[in-house]
């Protein structure tokens, strides 16, 4: 599909996408404290409604668009070039099978790697969240106002995953070494649990900016497209502009980002 179709057909495309994950909510709402079902590795699992609502949700985005899904539990289309969905069908896992209720789905229409479609439904609050690239956000179907300038001192921030004794790409004990400056600057750090609802509540101006540890596309696709629609500014930690390939999310309202990435700077070179 060419960008210039992709254009045209961006709000159908939202709409049939919002049709299809308002039919998939109840059986969302109904699965709540499902157990694990499938080990993924330390600290992470599938619920058996996670298999089900990829499954359900997929047959439905391709038969009614024509477009591929890319999902987090069953894989798909690379997704560096072409046009393909990309499916978190619950986002925030451990909240969900443990009855908490900040969780959702998340789904993005990315093409040659960018988002230009942003979906994040959160059915056990009552919120739909949804943007073209060029935006508007949409509130449960109402737009919601461009993201201002804004002052970290006066902002809350969504903190990623934590755990100070933890390996890998992004260490525990960086993560734990910007909790001291960041809560300096802002005294207002909250761990929600769901980069879905930090990348959303960022977009809607509830959060001044979130900090995203992780890589996934399936997680970080749909909130990028938010932010970006709603007038942010969407890098990783570093401050390169974010791709599907970044291995990070610094996302938040224009003067806030520029706060965070000062402070995330100075941390990793002291570090």
């Amino acid at each position: 599909m060419t960008a210039n179709r992709l254009d045209t057909e961006l709000p159908a495309l939202l709409d049939v996408a919002g049709e299809i994950l308002d039919a998939a909510s109840p059986r969302f709402v109904e699965g709540v404290g499902a157990p694990s079902a499938v080990a993924k590795g330390r600290n992470d699992f599938a619920t058996e409604l996670d298999l089900e609502l990829e499954r359900t949700i997929s047959a439905q985005l391709e038969q009614r668009t024509g477009i591929e899904v890319h999902g987090e539990e069953f894989g798909g289309p690379q997704l560096t070039s072409g046009t393909a969905w990309v499916l978190d069908p619950i986002d925030g896992t451990f909240n969900y099978s443990s009855g908490h209720p900040l969780s959702g789905m998340l789904l993005a229409l990315v093409h040659d790697g960018e988002p230009l479609l942003g979906l994040t439904w959160l059915p056990l609050l009552g919120q739909r969240y949804s943007a073209a690239v060029d935006g508007p956000v949409l509130l449960n179907g109402e737009p919601l106002p461009r993201l201002p300038h804004g002052k970290l001192g006066e902002a809350m921030i969504g903190f990623g995953a934590f755990n100070v004794d933890s390996a890998g790409r992004i260490p525990g004990r960086f993560r734990f070494d910007l909790l001291g400056p960041l809560s300096r600057l802002s005294s207002r750090v909250r761990m929600h649990g769901s980069t879905g609802i930090d990348l959303a509540f960022t977009a809607s101006g509830v959060l001044g900016g979130a900090i995203v540890f992780g890589h996934h596309p399936w997680d970080n696709a749909a909130g990028v497209a938010l932010v970006r629609a709603a007038g942010g500014v969407v890098t990783d930690l570093a401050g390169d502009p974010w791709t599907i390939t970044s291995g990070s999310v610094l996302a938040a309202a224009p003067g806030v980002h520029e706060e965070l990435l000062e402070m995330i700077c100075t941390v990793a070179d002291d570090a």
